[in-house]
């Protein structure tokens, strides 16, 4: 439920804070108070248009908050798909600042978000009824949610979805697979051609990068060559000895003194070692120069075959990685074009019985939705009839359609307001006090199976008074008892049904007007229900009257 609502420098509002409370919330106040600035500003934090005429003259920027607390799992799991979640008490927190210039800032929980992620996210925490802009039975598309919401199969529903989605998948491969023979043909021809040459190619991981150090040493190779001799010629030396003669003569002079001298013994014994290393040196750098035999022709042969490795990377990948996969997936496609016929043969024999499938559970939901749909249409006539809209006509009207997401029907709400007119579309049809109290009728239907935690009734008290206004108060209390109800309200027969009432005030200090939200305390909401019995002048028996009004209403 929406708990509290902070609106800071929004039209004539400077600064208001609203503790909502569970079960019927009013909102009174004289005309042009500013109650349809709480309605905007609860608008603004569910993501609708704002226009910077909203900011207060004067202000840096409006700003708006609503902290929401025990909110329903539909809420909990769409807020989980836009990546954000309840705080640890089960809170969360929307925050809105616009900008004269325009530019807006929305915050979740205190993280950043957008404005597409709060209008995703508000139908599952407001529904506003009365404003046609934000009013939810204009939208046919929710009208067979309300049908299905009535009807209670979801299984069912859950079931033909899945049924449906293995149709749309196989339907797609299906597709996939229906190449014409032209087609087919112009497409072997061409995986065929590439296939070969890739094949012929040889292709082996690593290949190239042998190559190239192969080319470089043979470039190199009088360098290399040059190299060897020297170090050969170091080790085995000349006439005078080499290297390992050297180490050889010094360690056996040494070992001559080992009796007179023992402490050399260490030093003889690491100078036999380092002779036995330098004769497995010299062994391994005699071996490196016998290889070494370059010719012009395998330079030639290297360079072709980099230059094939080159011109078939320009075409299938840079390297051989790429373009062994893409061999095997040219060579998967092929076989799949060979295969095609037999895929087709398969794939239609599954499609077939998942349309049968599908067919099959949407009937059964459509049979479900039709006597649904009935008991709703008599339902919210009845409703309508409390409401004292006895010449109104409703009707859930179903048509078929091709099998979709939803199953195979479509519903429209048709509605006639007079005697005699063929019942048309909500949309051209009803006031805004009429929807709000044709909503009101689908909510009490619809009472405790709805996916909203607070909904809001503005105008619902348009063209009525009396008994009517009495029974609109009765059904607002009692769609309380499921859902938190907030209600903007001229009416005091509605007022003194509430279990929470604030009145809205303005006020003019030094030139400027000011708007103030008060949560009234029974004393004071007596007071404002003789206001609006009576006007300015309140007498002791219209404030009798009142306080007998609010004791009636609490025992409802």
């Amino acid at each position: 439920m929406l708990r509290d609502l902070f609106i800071e420098n929004i039209a004539v509002i400077e600064k208001a804070e609203i503790p909502f409370q569970p079960g019927f919330n009013v909102l009174t106040g004289e005309t042009g108070a500013g109650k349809s600035i709480v309605i905007d500003s609860i608008n603004a934090i569910m993501g609708g248009r704002t226009s910077r005429d909203l900011v207060r003259t004067g202000a840096r920027a409006a700003f708006v908050s609503a902290m929401f607390s025990g909110i329903g799992e539909a809420a909990t799991e769409t807020l989980a798909s836009l990546g954000y979640s309840p705080e640890e008490d089960g809170t969360l927190l929307l925050q809105r600042e616009i900008r004269p210039e325009g530019k807006t800032t929305c915050r979740i929980n205190g993280r950043p978000a957008s404005v597409s992620i709060f209008r995703t996210l508000a139908p599952f925490l407001i529904s506003i009824q009365g404003q046609h802009e934000s009013y939810d039975l204009l939208s046919p598309e929710t009208h067979m949610n309300y049908i299905d919401a009535v009807g209670g199969y979801k299984d069912l529903k859950a079931e033909y979805r899945k049924a449906y989605e293995t149709l749309k998948r196989i339907g797609k491969e299906l597709d996939d697979t229906d190449l014409d023979e032209s087609q087919k043909a112009r497409r072997m021809d061409i995986l065929t051609y590439q296939i070969n040459e890739l094949e012929a190619a040889n292709l082996r991981l690593g290949e190239k990068e042998e190559l190239i150090a192969r080319k470089a040493r043979i470039q190199n190779g009088e360098q290399i060559a040059k190299a060897l001799a020297f170090a050969i010629a170091a080790m085995d030396g000349t006439e005078e000895g080499g290297a390992l003669s050297a180490v050889s003569d010094t360690a056996a002079a040494l070992e001559q003194t080992e009796r007179v001298c023992p402490e050399l013994a260490p030093v003889a014994e690491k100078l036999r070692e380092a002779e036995y290393l330098l004769e497995d040196c010299a062994a391994e750098i005699r071996q490196q120069a016998s290889r070494m035999e370059f010719n012009e022709q395998e330079l030639d042969e290297i360079e072709e075959r980099l230059d094939v490795l080159y011109r078939l990377g320009l075409k299938y990948g840079a390297s051989e990685e790429e373009m062994l996969a893409f061999l095997e997936t040219a060579q998967k496609e092929r076989e799949s074009i060979v295969l095609s016929d037999e895929n087709r043969e398969r794939l239609t024999a599954e499609f077939e019985q998942a349309k049968e499938q599908a067919v099959a559970l949407a009937k059964a939901l459509s049979a479900k939705r039709r006597t649904t749909a009935a008991e709703f249409e008599t339902r919210v006539m009845e409703e309508l009839r409390f409401l004292d809209m006895p010449g109104v006509v409703f009707q859930a009207q179903r048509t078929r359609c091709p099998l979709n997401a939803s199953g195979c029907d479509e519903i429209h709400f048709l509605i006639s307001v007079n005697p005699g007119e063929t019942p048309k579309p909500i949309s051209k049809i009803a006031s805004g006090g009429e929807l709000s109290r044709i909503m009101l009728a689908i909510k009490t239907v619809l009472s405790g199976k709805g996916s909203t935690d607070t909904m809001i009734f503005d105008e619902v008290d348009t063209g009525i008074s009396g008994s009517a206004a009495q029974k609109v108060g009765q059904k607002l209390k009692e769609t309380a008892r499921s859902a938190q109800v907030l209600c903007v309200t001229h009416l005091a027969q509605i007022a003194a049904m509430a279990d929470a009432h604030f009145r809205i005030q303005k006020e003019v200090h030094d030139g400027k007007t000011f708007t103030h939200v008060t949560p009234l305390s029974f004393e004071e909401r007596t007071q404002e229900l003789a206001r609006i019995m009576g006007g300015s002048e309140i007498t002791p028996l219209m404030l009798k009257n009142a306080a007998e009004m609010i004791q009636r209403g609490k025992k409802l």
